[in-house]
């Protein structure tokens, strides 16, 4: 680099993708946003992605004080736009993929906008069997260790005050999976997280909740089940036996949506060719 001028070389697809990463960071900056490692990591994904990284970084899903929620990949944008489109979304895919923290951004904002009346989070509870009696506390305390993910995307998001305080006022729910059965959900952003550890039969019992004026997302990692071996995950079947229903849609996020340390997308996409060689031997 001389001044302001700088000189890229090597083969010509790589210095054409360098040269199209600069251009597009030079318009990020004169538009006023802040350069940090994360935006050059997006907008160099965006670029070997043949997308526009404006039209991904550029939407803001949350933005307060304390943060500013955008997708980071193109896949990340489908899975946002997914969620807006539709009533129910399912975001299939590995560690890292922000599946459930861009859920949330988009259910704090939907709440701020008074599109829904109240957020619900829950999660099933396989390490403790859904017998969550022997955990001491009481119902928040006992599933607290389950939906801990979901809380520090809200403390990401929001002061910790302002949770406690759209808890204490009901707008802001933590409930296990097994205490869903029997009811009704109106006027709600619902996020059923870790769904490949439910059962064919809770996965049925959590989607007929759905009342009017809600919303539902479900995210899973396939290859992450816990369940017992010969208990069918019901994300999985959930996909086949759905896939024709209307204002319902899959994403399908990969190892190219891993948002964490590079080294976490190198892991996923090792155990990838892995996990098929398991399942057949």
């Amino acid at each position: 680099m001389r001044g302001n001028r700088l000189t890229v070389s090597g083969a010509p697809a790589r210095v054409e993708a360098t040269r199209s990463v600069l251009a597009e960071l030079a318009e990020l900056v004169s538009e006023g946003r802040p350069l940090q490692p994360a935006t050059v990591d997006a907008v160099t994904r965006a670029v070997e992605a043949d997308e526009p990284a404006a039209g991904i970084l550029g939407d803001v899903i949350w933005r307060s004080r304390q943060s500013r929620v955008t997708p980071r990949t193109p896949g990340q944008k489908r899975y946002a736009d997914a969620i807006r489109a539709h009533t129910i979304t399912f975001g299939i895919g590995p560690a890292g993929t922000g599946k459930t923290y861009l859920a949330v951004a988009l259910a704090i904002a939907a709440l701020t906008r008074r599109d829904v009346g109240r957020i619900i989070l829950t999660r099933p509870a396989v390490e403790a069997g859904e017998r969550l009696g022997f955990l001491p506390g009481d119902v928040a305390a006992k599933v607290d260790p389950y939906l801990r993910p979901l809380f520090d995307a809200l403390y990401d998001m929001l002061p910790a005050e302002r949770v406690q305080e759209l808890h204490e006022r009901g707008q802001i729910e933590v409930a296990p999976l097994a205490f869903m059965r029997g009811r009704t959900l109106n006027d709600s952003f619902i996020i059923l997280d870790e769904a490949q550890n439910t059962t064919s039969e809770q996965m049925k019992m959590f989607l007929t909740r759905l009342g009017f004026g809600s919303r539902m997302v479900v995210t899973g990692d396939v290859t992450q089940i816990d369940l017992p071996r010969e208990r069918k995950s019901g994300l999985i079947e959930v996909s086949r036996v759905l896939s024709d229903v209307e204002d319902l849609a899959f994403v399908r996020l990969e190892g190219s949506d891993v948002v964490r340390h590079r080294l976490v997308q190198r892991i996923v996409d090792a155990y990838s060719h892995v996990e098929p060689q398991r399942r057949d031997g």
